[in-house]
């Protein structure tokens, strides 16, 4: 299909799917060969946190193991908040999505019996983590999805467009409002559909400090909240322990498999940390590292992980991604150990979806990182955000194939006014600050309402709609985090420091609740004499 072909507006296929990372191209994939179009404001694997993930997936593959224990694992790590039944099917079907892949041309590891290798990750009880030459996974996978949707005919690819807002009526989508990505004064353009998938990814991209790539901006999140969609958990962010901090963004990462291989986290004294937080130290679940590591470097005695010992002369054989970013910031981490520091990673929290991956809206179902299935709860389990993501491509994939749906009644209309003003760059940086500072990896019950407000005042006075979506999605997850006065995982307030029983139940809001929040927020401060902040 020429590049005219796949940017024609005019035609309409019957499925669109947002997002040109593992959970969308996987579900193009198992749709064929029912039409599809794929659309990715990036190239394809560009944009997508998919190609950056070092570890791999988690599978009950291995001799002794058991999807029942690989389901215990992950309820044990979520703080009282997975849905068992959930995370045992995840486990459940983890094989069977490992041997899609492998039919895909992924080309995963093997022992020397010719069986899939695995590795162990912190809060695993087994080696489970099936991986691609150490920490290739998530690039391997990716080339091998992308070979094979570009071989597919029934896939059409759009490139070079972001979606804007969902179309609706009646509670139920009708299509997309798109524009061309990084021109904000384009004209937007409109896609008719009565089945569209979000695979969008993650919100890292709202944090100042953050291992995700610049799409992962929360778009999804923004505009099926605009939608009136349910948002399940959106306080529940998961900050990576070891990010590489040699002043890039995103901060390249530090793969906990590192840590698996027996690295261990050290202070400037070289004085391991984590030995008196907690009993398995370096292989704590990662809310507690990032905490440990965080308080290390509050404390003015920085956080560095040592591999010299554990892997020397044979770090770039194992962890060649790593290495190579070391490299280029003048540390040779076989011999140096390397500077580190929590990076927004992984949201747990999402648009709200049942065990088919289906929204509140008809005609909206979403996956991989955008969605909150509720697997993961307070807190993700190690490697389990690929297997998710494939696992529910697969789950959308048939629950479309199995349900009628419409013919769009012709183009639906555009949402918001086609005039767009350029993202003003400070007030981006400003927010992504403030999500660091103020909605990070401490958080307090002031701070948040300051960012509440701040992030209410972006979203109503901006004219920008890229960042009117980061300001909702920042919203959302601010607002959940005040409301939620209890530490849980990976969200830990300072002013409330330990876990309340009675609070062990998931969130589930809107963007209406959030707006309500912030509104009695900055009405309190008003009566104060505070005033609020603006953009």
């Amino acid at each position: 299909m020429s590049n005219q072909d796949r940017n024609d507006f005019r035609h309409t296929d019957d499925v669109v799917i947002v997002g040109g990372g593992l959970a969308g191209l996987f579900c193009a994939l198992k749709l064929a060969p029912r039409p599809v179009t794929v659309i990715s404001a990036a190239p394809l694997g560009q944009g997508a946190s998919t190609a950056w993930a070092q570890g791999g997936i988690a599978a009950a593959v291995a001799d002794g193991d058991s999807a029942e224990a690989h389901a215990a694992d992950t309820i044990a790590v979520g703080a009282g908040l997975v849905d068992e039944t959930i995370a045992l099917g995840l486990a459940r079907e983890a094989g069977a999505r490992i041997h899609d892949l492998l039919r895909y041309g992924v080309p995963f590891d093997r022992d020397l019996e010719g069986k899939l290798a695995v590795a162990r990750e912190a809060a695993h009880s087994a080696r489970r983590i099936v991986h691609v030459r150490g920490d290739m996974a998530g690039k391997a996978i990716i080339a091998a999805l992308i070979e094979a949707v570009r071989r597919t005919p029934s896939i059409r690819v759009i490139e070079g467009y972001a979606a804007e807002a969902l179309l609706t009526e009646d509670h139920a989508v009708t299509g997309l409002q798109l524009r061309k990505a990084g021109d904000a004064t384009a004209k937007p353009v409109v896609i008719a559909s009565r089945a569209v998938v979000l695979a969008t990814g993650g919100i890292g991209h709202l944090y100042a400090v953050t291992t995700n790539p610049l799409e992962a901006s929360g778009l999804g999140l923004a505009i099926a909240a605009r939608a009136g969609a349910v948002i399940a958990d959106p306080e529940f962010v998961q900050f990576h322990p070891t990010a590489i901090m040699v002043g890039r963004d995103p901060a390249p990462l530090a793969t906990e498999a590192l840590r698996g291989e027996g690295a261990t986290l050290i202070n400037d004294r070289g004085e391991r940390f984590m030995q008196a937080r907690h009993p398995l130290a370096e292989l704590a679940p990662r809310d507690i590292v990032a905490r440990g590591v965080f308080a290390e470097i509050a404390a003015g005695r920085g956080a560095f992980l040592d591999a010299t010992k554990a892997l020397g002369a044979h770090f770039a054989d194992k962890f060649p991604t790593v290495h190579a970013s070391c490299l280029s910031a003048g540390i040779d981490p076989a011999r140096q150990p390397i500077p580190v520091a929590p990076a927004a990673h992984y949201h747990m929290g999402g648009i709200a979806v049942d065990a088919q991956g289906r929204t509140s809206l008809r005609g909206l179902w979403a996956g991989g990182e955008v969605s909150c299935t509720g697997a993961h709860g307070a807190n993700r389990l190690a490697s389990n955000s690929l297997l998710e993501a494939v696992v529910y491509a697969a789950r959308i994939a048939e629950d479309i194939s199995g349900s009628p749906i419409a013919a769009p009644a012709g183009a639906p209309e555009a949402s918001v006014p086609p005039r767009n003003v350029a993202m003003p760059a400070v007030t981006e940086q400003n927010l992504r600050m403030m999500m660091t500072s103020h909605v990070g990896v401490i958080r307090d019950g002031d701070k948040l309402a300051e960012a509440v407000r701040t992030f209410a005042a972006i979203e109503r006075d901006t004219g920008n709609i890229a960042l009117r979506n980061m300001a909702i999605s920042a919203l959302l997850v601010a607002t959940s985090a005040w409301s939620r006065r209890e530490s849980r995982g990976a969200h830990y307030r300072i002013d409330d420091p330990v876990e309340k029983p009675a609070l062990a139940h998931r969130t589930m809001t809107t963007l209406a609740a959030a707006r309500d929040i912030a509104a009695s927020l900055s009405e309190r401060a008003s009566l104060r004499g505070a005033q609020p902040i603006t953009a």
